[in-house]
């Protein structure tokens, strides 16, 4: 097979993957990882001249590429919004637990009647 043929088909299982809902995040995020690092040494192979058929696959996999890229924007914005959820939710508790904890000493009253 074709260079440009086993980097679509890899290509074509990471639109799949990022199409469908994830059950597990982390587990689809891993599988992304593997799917573009796949990719990625793919790439470095695929060479011209190309085929009438390997330039069809091209123009498919540029298509399927804006894509993924909208979908793993997409997740990124999700991830970061957990984690700043996550954040705000560890302050409120650490504020909750020790509400003075954050207080600042500015200064302190010494009493010299002795």
């Amino acid at each position: 097979m074709s260079a440009v043929k086993d980097c679509f088909e890899v290509t074509e299982k990471l639109y799949q993957l990022v199409n469908r809902q994830p059950e597990d995040r982390d587990q689809t995020v891993a599988a992304i990882e593997t799917l573009l690092e796949m990719r990625e040494k793919l790439l470095a192979d695929v060479k011209g001249p190309y085929t009438e058929e390997e330039k069809q696959l091209g123009q498919e996999m540029i298509k399927r590429n804006a894509v993924i890229n909208l979908k793993l924007r997409s997740l990124k914005e999700a991830i970061q919004k957990d984690m700043t959820s996550l954040t705000k939710k560890k302050d409120s508790v650490d504020k909750y637990v020790n509400p003075y904890a954050s207080m600042q000493m500015d200064g302190v009253f010494y009493d010299k009647k002795n």
